[in-house]
C-alpha cells in the first residue's frame, strides 16, 4: 500500500498536508532507525542497561533546556525554516555516528554527546511540528489530520526498527544504518519545503520570562490540557520499557538486532492500526473517558510483556500498548490544539512536547536505572502496576477531562 492510500481521499487531495506527511514519516523512520542502532551498539559495548537510560536522559537534558526558547521561535519565526533547520543539524550529526563506527573513535562518550545535540534539534523540531499542522489543514479537518498525521509516525515506528534491525543485524555494523537515516533526514527536510500555508503567525513579542513562560501560564490555567498532558507524562515515565527492549532481545529472547528491531515495531504495528481506524472515524463521543481507558490497557499490556516468556506473545502484547497509546496520543493531541488560541500555540507545543520528551527519555533513564537495581523484569513490571495507579489516581484529580465528551465547542 503507498503512503497516500492511508489517507482520506480529502487529505490527499490537499497537498501541503501530503508534503507534511511524508515529511514527518520520513524523520521519524530515521529517527526509529537510529535508536535501534544506537541502542544495540550502546549494549554491546558496555553491557550495561544503566547506559541504555543514560541514552534517553542525554536526550531529555537538551529538551529541557530548550524547549521553552523553542516555543517561542515557533511563535515568532518561519515554522518550516525551524524544521527544515533541525532536520539538516539532525542528517549531520547521524553521520557523525557513522562516521565515528567506520574509523573507530566512536565510544559510550561519544554516543552520548552525538545523542545529546540531536535532542537539541528535536526539541525545536518536535515543537514546531505540531505548531505547523494547524497551518496546513482546515480547522474542521484537524482531528483526522491529527490521526493521520499520527499515522506517518506510527507507520515509521514499524518500518524504522524493523529496517534498521535487518540492515544492522545483516551488515554487521549500524555504518549503513546511520547512513540511510541522514539520507531521510535531508529528504524530510526538503520536503518541508515544498509545503505552502496560508496562515502565518505574525506574533512578535520581546523574549522575556512572561512569553518564554506563557504556554507554562495557559496550561496551568486549563484543567482539560494540564490533565491530559499529566495523564501521558506520568503513565509513561511509571510505565515505559522502550530503553530495556535490548536487553530482552540480547538475554531473554536471544533473538539478535533483528528481533530488537521487531520487538520496537510491534506497538508501532498496534498503533497504525488504531490511527488508521482514527482517521476515518475519529472519536466523537465520551472522549475523556476513552483516554482514561486507553492509558489503562496501556498498563496491562505492560504487566502481560514482562510476564511473558514466549516472543510472539511479547510481540502481540507491545502491539495492544501502542494501540492504547495512540488512543491517548489522538485525543490529547486534539484537545491540545483545539484548546489553545494561535498566538501561543508554539509555547503551548513546546510545553506538550517537553512533557512527551519527558515521559518517554526519563522514563528510559526511570527503567534503565531500576534494571541496574533490581532487574529488568520487576522493573517493567512495577511499572504497569505504576501506570494502573495512575490511571485511578488521575480519575480523581483530573475529573473535568474525564467528563469531556465531545472535541470543539459543542462539550462546553
Amino acid at each position: 500500500m503507498t503512503a497516500n492510500a492511508r489517507l482520506p481521499v480529502s487529505l490527499v487531495r490537499h497537498r501541503p498536508f501530503v508534503f507534511f506527511w511524508l515529511a514527518r514519516t520520513s524523520t521519524t523512520i530515521a529517527l526509529q532507525m537510529q535508536a535501534v542502532a544506537v541502542s544495540w551498539q550502546m549494549y554491546d559495548l558496555t553491557h550495561d542497561p544503566l547506559d541504555l537510560g543514560l541514552v534517553g536522559l542525554t536526550q531529555f537534558i537538551p529538551a529541557a533546556l530548550l524547549m521553552l526558547v523553542a516555543g517561542h521561535a515557533a511563535d515568532r519565526y518561519d515554522r518550516r525554516l525551524i524544521v527544515r533547520s533541525c532536520q539538516f543539524l539532525a542528517g549531520v550529526a547521524v553521520a557523525m555516528l557513522a562516521a565515528g563506527t567506520a574509523y573507530g573513535w566512536l565510544s559510550r562518550n561519544a554516543i552520548l554527546a552525538i545523542v545529546f545535540v540531536i535532542g537539541a534539534a528535536r526539541a525545536f523540531e518536535s515543537t514546531t511540528l505540531q505548531t505547523l499542522l494547524p497551518a496546513v489543514v482546515p480547522l474542521p479537518m484537524l482531528a483526522r489530520a491529527t490521526a493521520a498525521s499520527s499515522s506517518a509516525t506510527q507507520l515509521a515506528v514499524i518500518a524504522g526498527p524493523a529496517i534498521g534491525g535487518l540492515i544492522y543485524a545483516q551488515s554487521q555494523s549500524p555504518i549503513l544504518v546511520y547512513a540511510l537515516c541522514c539520507l531521510l533526514y535531508i529528504v524530510a527536510g526538503l520536503l518541508v519545503s515544498l509545503i505552502r500555508i496560508e496562515r502565518i503567525v505574525s506574533a512578535r513579542e520581546p523574549i522575556s520570562f512572561a512569553v518564554l513562560f506563557a504556554g507554562v501560564n495557559y496550561i496551568r490555567h486549563n484543567s482539560i490540557i494540564l490533565g491530559a498532558i499529566s495523564l501521558d507524562l506520568f503513565a509513561v515515565i511509571l510505565g515505559g520499557a522502550t530503553a530495556l527492549l535490548p536487553v530482552f532481545a540480547y538475554d531473554v529472547f536471544n533473538v539478535g538486532p533483528e528481533g530488537l528491531g521487531l520487538l520496537r515495531a510491534a506497538p508501532g504495528a498496534g498503533a497504525l492500526l488504531i490511527a488508521i481506524v482514527m482517521t476515518r472515524w475519529p472519536p466523537r463521543r465520551g472522549v475523556g473517558r476513552i483516554m482514561f481507558g486507553a492509558v489503562a490497557i496501556f498498563g496491562v499490556a505492560i504487566l502481560v510483556f514482562a510476564l511473558s516468556r514466549s516472543f510472539t506473545l511479547s510481540l502481540i502484547a507491545l502491539g495492544f500498548l501502542g494501540a492504547a497509546d495512540m488512543v491517548s496520543v489522538v485525543i490529547r493531541m486534539t484537545l491540545v490544539q483545539l484548546e489553545t488560541p494561535d498566538a501561543t500555540r508554539g509555547r503551548v507545543s513546546a510545553v506538550n512536547s517537553l512533557f512527551v520528551q519527558a515521559s518517554n527519555q526519563l522514563g528510559e533513564f526511570r527503567a534503565g536505572l531500576m534494571a541496574a537495581w533490581l532487574g529488568t523484569i520487576p522493573t517493567v513490571i512495577i511499572g504497569g502496576i505504576g501506570t494502573l495507579l495512575v490511571v485511578l489516581i488521575g480519575r480523581k484529580i483530573f475529573s473535568e477531562l474525564y467528563r469531556v465528551d465531545t472535541f470543539g465547542p459543542a462539550r462546553k
